[in-house]
């Protein structure tokens, strides 16, 4: 074997090793990556049922009714909406007209079934994604659903 052919094996071997762990890599995050979409994002796109998402948006306002420990809501971006079902204890900031992301699976009749739910943490924060996607699709925010940006209260 010549030099030249060493050397080939050896550069070969290597980026054959590099894309199996890629490969692996892939594989094992596969089931742990979590997509974020809004609700006109799951309509148009066409998210598949039992597929793991984010489901972020608004708390629609007169959506909310609890059934025991099962709390029924809507998802807005103002758009479209998405009826969600959760079982278990809602955070303390969960309110109607609030940012939210809800994270679980479509059920197949278009609704979500959450196993969490995550509300904004004080009165000036959206979380990023949220507010990106909803004004991405026009949807008018507040100063505060950008927490670096400058704040122009008016009064």
């Amino acid at each position: 074997m010549t030099r030249k052919e060493k050397r080939g094996l050896v550069i070969g071997g290597g980026v054959a090793t590099l894309a199996l762990a890629l490969i692996l890599v892939m594989f094992a995050l596969k089931d742990s990556v979590v997509f974020f979409h809004t609700p006109s994002d799951i309509l148009e796109k066409g998210v598949q049922a039992g597929q793991r998402i984010r489901l972020g948006g608004l708390v629609e306002a007169g959506s909310v009714t609890h059934e025991g420990s099962t709390v029924k809501f809507k998802v807005t971006d103002t758009l479209k909406e998405i009826p969600v079902v959760f079982t278990g204890v809602l955070p303390d900031l969960f309110r109607e007209g609030q940012g939210v992301v809800a994270e679980g699976v479509l059920d197949g009749s278009g609704g979500f079934q959450a196993d969490s739910v995550l509300a904004k943490h004080d009165e000036n924060y959206m979380p990023r994604e949220v507010a990106n996607s909803l004004e991405a699709r026009g949807v008018k925010l507040g100063s505060g659903a950008h927490p670096g940006a400058p704040k122009t209260e008016t009064q």
